[in-house]
C-alpha cells in the first residue's frame, strides 16, 4: 500500500510530469517523425498544448513574471519549465514555416527566407526566456547590445550588404532555381543554387559562377526562363532575290513547317527586313521548349533553310561587308556547271546516292517519276505498303500515327528526306501516315530500278535498313508498333533479311 502511494505521489508531481511530457515529446518529434515534416509538426502542436495545458493547471504561466517562491528547488523547477515552454513553442513555429515551403514545393529556392524566419524566431524565443524567466529588461538588452551591433556591423559591411540583397532577390524573385538568366555585362548561366552570401550559376562551359548577391541586386538581367521555360529565337537570313518577296516568304514558311523542334503556338513568322537589287534580307523568329533546346533547334531550321533554298533554285546572298565582286559579276551554279535535270539534282543531294556513279545515277534518274501532291492531301494512310522509295523534292510533310483516340507526332519530312522503305525492303505497312502540309513534290523509285543498285552498293541496303530501324525505334517510343519489334540485335537481323530478299553479297 505504501508502494502504491508513494508511486501515486511520484506521478502527481508537477517535475515528474512536466519532466516526462518533455522528454517523450522531444524523442517523439525530434527523433521518430523527423522524416515526416507534416506529422512533425501535428507531434510539435500536440505535445506544445499538452505542456501548455499541465504547466497553467499547476499555475505556472510561461508568458507572465510570476512571484518568486521561497524553495530553491521550485524556482529552478518554473524557470527548467518556462524554458522548456518556450522552446518548443519556437519549434512549434518553426514546424509551420518548414511545413509552408514544402507544401510551396521550392525548398530550395525559400531558403534564405526560411532561415531569415527561424533565426527571427529563435531570437524572439531567447527574449522572451530572458524576459519571462529570468526577469531581465529587454529594452535595457537592447539599448546596451546597440553599441556592438553599430561596431559589428561596419566590420561586415560587405558581408552583410550581400545578406541583405540576398534577402531583397528572394522576396522579390527576379529568378528562381533552373532559370537561365544573361546579366547586362554578358555573363550567362543556369542558376543552381543561391544562399546567403552569393547565387552560383552554371554556364554554357559547365563552369560554376559565383557572383556576390550585392553585385546581381545592382546590376540589370534578363531572365530568359521567365514567364514560362520557352525561349524566342530569332535568324536572319540573306537570299538573291531572283523570285518574289512572297515566293520567298513562302520558301521560307515551308522551312519552319518543316521544323519537328520548334513549338507551333505561339505560330513561328517571316518577316522581310530589307530588300535591294543585291539581297532580301529575311527574318525567322520561333519558340523553342526550353533554352537549352535553341542550339539544336538553329541547327535544324539552318540545314532546313539550305535545303529548301536549293530547292526553290535560290541562292544565299553574301554578306554585306564581305569582300570579293559584287553578285551580279558572280557566275551563277548554272553557268559554271553544266544543267543537270532535276532528278540528277535530287540524287546529288541524297547522301544516300553518295556513292554512285555517273552513270549509275544518269540511269536511275531516268527511272523515277514525278509526283505532286496539294496542300493537306494524305500521301499514305498508317499500314499502307509501299513498293518504292519515295524522295521529296520539294514542299513540307508531316508523319503522324494514331492510336485509338489519340494522335502523335513523330517527326516531319523536307526536301532530301525519304519514306516507303519499310514496304520496299522488308513488306510490312507503313507506322505512320504522311499529310502534305504545303504543296509537295515527290520522285519516286520503283522496286525494279532500286534492286540492282541494292545488289552493287550493299552500303545502300545498310543505310535505308539504318534509317528504317530509327523511324521504327522512334514509332516504338510513342506506340507498339504492331507486328515489329526492335531489340538487341535488331539492326543485324534487319540487314541480313535485306540482304536475302535482294540477294545482296555478303
Amino acid at each position: 500500500m505504501l508502494d502504491r502511494l508513494t508511486w501515486s505521489g511520484v506521478l502527481a508531481d508537477p517535475v515528474v510530469q512536466a519532466g516526462t511530457l518533455a522528454v517523450v515529446g522531444a524523442i517523439i518529434t525530434r527523433i521518430a517523425l523527423r522524416p515526416f515534416p507534416s506529422w512533425k509538426l501535428a507531434g510539435q502542436v500536440f505535445f506544445f498544448a499538452a505542456l501548455t495545458i499541465l504547466l497553467l493547471y499547476h499555475d505556472i504561466v510561461p508568458y507572465e513574471v510570476g512571484p518568486t517562491p521561497d524553495s530553491t528547488f521550485e524556482r529552478v523547477f518554473i524557470a527548467l519549465a518556462k524554458v522548456v515552454w518556450w522552446i518548443n513553442a519556437a519549434w512549434a513555429l518553426i514546424g509551420f514555416v518548414r511545413v509552408f515551403l514544402i507544401f510551396e514545393r521550392q525548398p530550395r529556392e525559400g531558403r534564405l527566407v526560411q532561415d531569415l524566419v527561424i533565426g527571427l524566431i529563435y531570437l524572439g524565443a531567447i527574449l522572451s526566456v530572458v524576459a519571462y524567466v529570468f526577469s531581465f529588461p529587454v529594452g535595457t538588452l537592447i539599448a546596451t547590445s546597440g553599441v556592438f551591433a553599430i561596431i559589428l556591423g561596419l566590420a561586415l559591411q560587405s558581408t552583410l550588404s550581400d545578406v541583405f540583397s540576398g534577402i531583397a532577390l528572394n522576396l522579390g524573385r527576379p529568378y528562381i532555381i533552373g532559370d537561365w538568366i544573361v546579366l547586362n555585362d554578358g555573363v550567362e548561366g543556369r542558376v543552381v543554387e543561391t544562399n546567403w552570401r552569393s547565387t552560383h550559376l552554371l554556364n554554357g562551359s559547365n563552369d560554376l559562377v559565383v557572383l556576390p548577391n550585392s553585385f546581381l541586386a545592382k546590376v540589370g538581367l534578363t531572365n530568359l526562363s521567365s514567364p514560362d521555360r520557352s525561349h524566342g529565337v530569332t535568324l536572319t537570313v540573306r537570299v538573291v532575290p531572283t523570285i518574289g518577296p512572297t515566293a520567298i516568304l513562302d520558301v521560307m514558311q515551308t522551312v519552319l513547317l518543316s521544323s519537328g523542334s520548334i513549338l507551333t503556338e505561339p505560330k513561328p513568322g517571316v518577316q522581310i527586313k530589307s530588300l535591294n537589287a543585291d539581297a532580301m534580307d529575311v527574318e525567322l523568329f520561333f519558340r523553342v521548349r526550353d533554352i537549352g533546346h535553341a542550339g539544336p533547334a538553329k541547327n535544324e531550321i539552318f540545314d532546313l533553310i539550305y535545303r529548301h533554298i536549293k530547292a526553290a533554285g535560290l541562292t544565299l546572298a553574301r554578306p554585306i561587308d564581305a569582300a570579293g565582286p559584287p553578285p551580279d559579276q558572280m557566275l551563277s551554279e548554272d553557268v559554271v556547271k553544266p544543267h543537270r535535270p532535276t532528278p540528277l539534282k535530287l540524287l546529288d543531294a541524297v547522301p544516300l546516292f553518295a556513292s554512285l556513279t555517273e552513270d549509275e545515277k544518269e540511269t536511275l534518274a531516268a527511272s523515277m517519276s514525278r509526283r505532286t501532291y496539294k496542300k493537306d492531301t494524305v500521301l499514305l494512310e498508317q499500314g499502307d505498303t509501299v513498293a518504292s522509295l519515295m524522295i521529296v523534292r520539294s514542299g513540307a510533310l508531316i508523319a503522324t500515327r494514331q492510336e485509338g483516340h489519340k494522335e502523335i507526332e513523330l517527326g516531319r519530312l523536307a526536301p532530301g528526306d525519304y519514306f516507303g522503305e519499310s514496304g520496299l525492303l522488308i513488306g510490312i505497312g507503313e507506322a505512320a501516315s504522311l499529310r502534305a502540309l504545303t504543296f509537295v513534290v515527290v520522285y519516286e523509285i520503283a522496286q525494279a530500278s532500286l534492286t540492282p543498285l541494292l545488289h552493287d552498293r550493299p552500303g545502300i541496303a545498310e543505310e535505308l535498313a539504318a534509317t528504317l530501324s530509327r523511324r521504327i525505334e522512334t514509332s516504338q517510343h510513342s506506340f507498339a508498333t504492331d507486328g515489329v519489334t526492335l531489340n538487341g540485335g535488331s539492326m543485324t537481323s534487319l540487314v541480313t533479311r535485306i540482304r536475302h530478299l535482294f540477294q545482296v553479297p555478303q
